[in-house]
């Protein structure tokens, strides 16, 4: 057993640095299709389990326009900026629809019945099954390949660990989106009204805050910043009508671990789990590794169930 540890310990102190790198970029992912859950629950107090789809969603509406536009060419440099910006920008848009086509079937009508909280639970369930079934009868049931955007190369090195210029574009975009969505809902009349609605839907109603739309507007940002993900993803893992069932339950475990209704803790609860990911190769095979997740999210249920950071979306931030 001490010979078991000391060698998986010698692992790490080689390849910390570079499973480091790699985990922090998985966990911007992460955060990204976290803070959907984070958003939903926060203001309706309900967890939207069609989220894993409305993220598989931006993975096709991306490959579809970038092979489109690309078709079998190698883009230049300047060029592969342009196209990573538009395969944000179209997973963004397809994840933002359909997340409020989402709350437009699943949850408005329920919401105007008052209905129970486990009607939801169903409806949500019975929407993620119809998209994921049309997503595979109509897109097929085999892995796609975005188009080569740019080619996947070192670009420098922090304490011997080569950083990959995918890290740099998924860390790139990631903190960009993470940041504007913090000061938005910080600073911004939306914010405000997000917070409002989070804190006390009653009151807010007699304030002047429009429920319907604030809660539309919360289902398209959480979705859209879950489709840019979906692209990030869909680099360099391909995108299939099934590729949303693993990021979204490792995202729901980060929401969790931060403490969901918190989107500060979003983005911490996807950072970290990106990084023990990571390290946990270093001890267990890498077949292991969603079990690890999985673990983490038992673990926080457990010992602490309000997450790191607790919830505080209805709290000036």
């Amino acid at each position: 057993m001490i010979h078991y540890f000391t060698s998986h310990f010698a692992t790490l102190r080689l390849e910390f640095w570079p499973l480091l790198v790699g985990g922090l970029a998985s966990g911007f992912i992460y955060s990204m299709v976290a803070i959907g859950y984070t958003l939903v629950y926060g203001v309706l107090r309900l967890i939207n389990f069609a989220h894993s789809e409305i993220f598989m969603s931006g993975g096709f509406a991306s490959l579809f326009l970038l092979r489109a536009v690309v078709g079998n060419s190698q883009p230049s440099g300047f060029e592969s900026v342009l196209l990573v910006g538009l395969g944000v920008l179209a997973g963004a848009v397809a994840g933002g629809l359909v997340a409020v086509l989402v709350e437009r079937v699943a949850y408005r009508p329920l919401r105007r019945r008052r209905a129970p909280a486990l009607a939801y639970l169903i409806s949500a369930i019975g929407a993620s099954y119809f998209l994921f079934n049309l997503a595979g009868k109509e897109f097929g049931r085999n892995y796609y390949t975005l188009p080569i955007l740019f080619i996947n190369r070192p670009v420098f090195s922090i304490f011997g660990a080569s950083v990959q210029l995918y890290y740099l574009v998924v860390a790139g975009a990631g903190a960009a989106m993470l940041v504007l969505l913090d000061r938005v809902v910080a600073k911004s009349r939306l914010g405000r009204g997000i917070r409002a609605v989070a804190q006390d839907a009653e009151t807010a109603s007699l304030m002047g805050v429009n429920i319907d739309r604030t809660i539309v507007l919360t289902f398209l940002i959480g979705g859209a910043l879950g489709g840019a993900a979906a692209f990030l993803y869909g680099i360099q893992s391909g995108v299939i009508y099934t590729m949303g069932f693993t990021p979204a339950l490792k995202a729901f475990t980060a929401a969790v671990l931060g403490g969901i209704g918190n989107i500060r803790g979003a983005v911490l609860g996807g950072l970290l789990l990106g990084v023990v990911e990571s390290l946990s190769v270093a001890f267990v095979s890498g077949a292991y590794i969603d079990v690890v997740a999985f673990s983490v999210l038992v673990a926080v249920l457990l010992f602490r169930p309000t997450g790191i950071l607790g919830e505080r979306l209805g709290r000036a931030a």
